[in-house]
């Protein structure tokens, strides 16, 4: 398995192609319920293909990506063979940015001396969707983008 496997919710979620990933198979519901019954191994490995086939969609659509922590914004958007990123530090360890109030202050003094913020620009090392996976384990979520293109348009003007 590349990735990692779907939660029992995501599959539950995904029922639909599921079944369709099963039919291109040739395998209707009643085998699958003989697969899972009879040959669970099977059945295992037959979800975590369905795992990564979901996963490198997923990760090959993937352009933005966002990591909140109680001090750091992380944003990075995501190209073929590199990732840029930009990040945001308080430099008031109060402040928590995983709160309504962090993210206020936040916004308040974005362009103040009290949040340091640095980019960066750096080449895969492995492949690309690897390492976009590795993020998403660390923490980050898939975004919009929206606050990257807002911050990087005010650093770059």
């Amino acid at each position: 398995m590349k990735y990692s496997r779907l939660t029992k919710e995501q599959f539950e979620e995904l029922h639909q192609e599921f079944s369709t990933f099963l039919a291109t198979q040739a395998i209707d519901k009643a085998e699958w319920d003989t697969i899972k019954r009879e040959k669970p191994e099977v059945a295992e490995q037959e979800l975590d293909v369905f795992s990564d086939l979901v996963w490198e969609g997923v990760l090959g659509r993937a352009e933005y990506l966002e990591h909140f922590s109680k001090n750091h914004i992380f944003l990075f958007q995501c190209f073929d063979t590199y990732i840029k990123s930009i990040v945001l530090k308080s430099l008031v360890p109060e402040i928590n940015f995983l709160t309504k109030e962090g993210l206020q202050w936040f916004s308040d003094n974005l362009f103040t001396d009290t949040i340091e913020i640095k980019t960066g620009k750096k080449v895969f090392t492995q492949e690309r969707n690897s390492s976009i996976f590795e993020l998403i384990q660390q923490g980050s979520i898939l975004s919009d983008g929206q606050l990257f293109k807002q911050i990087i348009s005010i650093i770059e003007s």
